[in-house]
């Protein structure tokens, strides 16, 4: 009877051990899980305190002021940012897309291999490199610094991410879809584009807000290829300013006002990336719904 009691008394206390060990570990968990977001809200904090002070109307519809002086703008930036995000956009979302729906279309080729291998290389290019190549490919040929060197360049990186969401988005739709299309007598590209594209769009979308806050912020490649401009242009064949640009330069000013616009710029640039990130979650919650 005592060798009984003396074995569920140990029963017990090993449950209890491993119950306090398990809580234990759970807590580690729980602490390592939440050290990413503690720099991460250090980092917004900062911006916003230094920053939300120098937003106003006149902050984001006026031009900037010569070095020195009071007051000032973003404007030119602020509208140079969404041109180079649309050139980027429009170049990498078409040929994105087209490389991603071959990569699923032709898994076993090994042209497919091929391409893929070449995809997952471009996505580990540091950026000030890709910003090199920009200038090659796209400064030189065309004669200058260029708002459309500047787009290209940032849909070159842009490129991975996109062509990756699509494949992958592909791939999870029922090949039945496809097989009904072509049962039906419908042509290929019109499978493609009235059935798997539409099937597809959540994933597609996806990629691309995701590439679009991937290049949103990028500095390097655009001190290679749009080259930055104090002036208000829409001519993309033209040097543009980008509020990356503009943080760096004003940053690196000995003028106080300057380093107030750069806060200032810093976080409208945080505000449209975190923007762009909570519309990839609805779109990806949208998708899973």
């Amino acid at each position: 009877m005592s060798n009984v009691k003396t074995e569920s008394k140990l029963l017990k206390n090993n449950i209890k051990k491993r119950i306090l060990i398990n809580r234990l570990f759970q807590g580690l968990i729980v602490i390592l899980a939440m050290l990413p977001v503690i720099p991460l809200v250090l980092i917004i904090y900062d911006i916003t305190v230094k920053g939300i002070s120098a937003i106003s109307w006149q902050f984001l519809t006026t031009m900037p002021v010569p070095m020195g002086e009071e007051g000032g703008g973003i404007l030119n930036s602020l509208i140079g940012t969404l041109l180079l995000v649309l050139i980027a956009t429009i170049f990498s979302g078409l040929t994105g897309i087209c490389g991603g729906i071959y990569l699923a279309e032709n898994r076993k080729s090994q042209l497919a291999g091929g391409v893929r291998w070449t995809v997952d290389v471009l996505q580990g290019i540091p950026s000030i490199v890709m910003g090199i190549i920009g200038y090659i490919w796209f400064v030189l040929p065309f004669g200058g610094f260029s708002g459309l060197s500047g787009g290209l360049t940032l849909g070159l990186m842009m490129l991975p991410i996109v062509i990756k969401s699509t494949e992958e988005t592909v791939r999870l739709i029922p090949n039945t879809l496809k097989e009904a299309s072509l049962a039906l007598g419908v042509p290929y590209y019109r499978t493609i584009l009235k059935v798997i594209l539409p099937a597809a769009f959540s994933g597609v979308a996806t990629g691309l807000l995701l590439g679009i806050s991937r290049v949103a912020g990028e500095t390097a490649p655009l001190l290679f290829t749009a080259f930055g401009n104090p002036f208000l242009s829409m001519n993309i064949l033209k040097p543009v300013d980008s509020l990356p640009l503009l943080i760096y330069n004003y940053a690196t000013s000995p003028y106080e006002n300057m380093h107030t616009i750069a806060w200032g710029a810093s976080f409208v640039l945080v505000v449209m990336i975190l923007a762009l990130n909570l519309l990839t979650r609805f779109v990806v919650r949208r998708r899973a719904v």
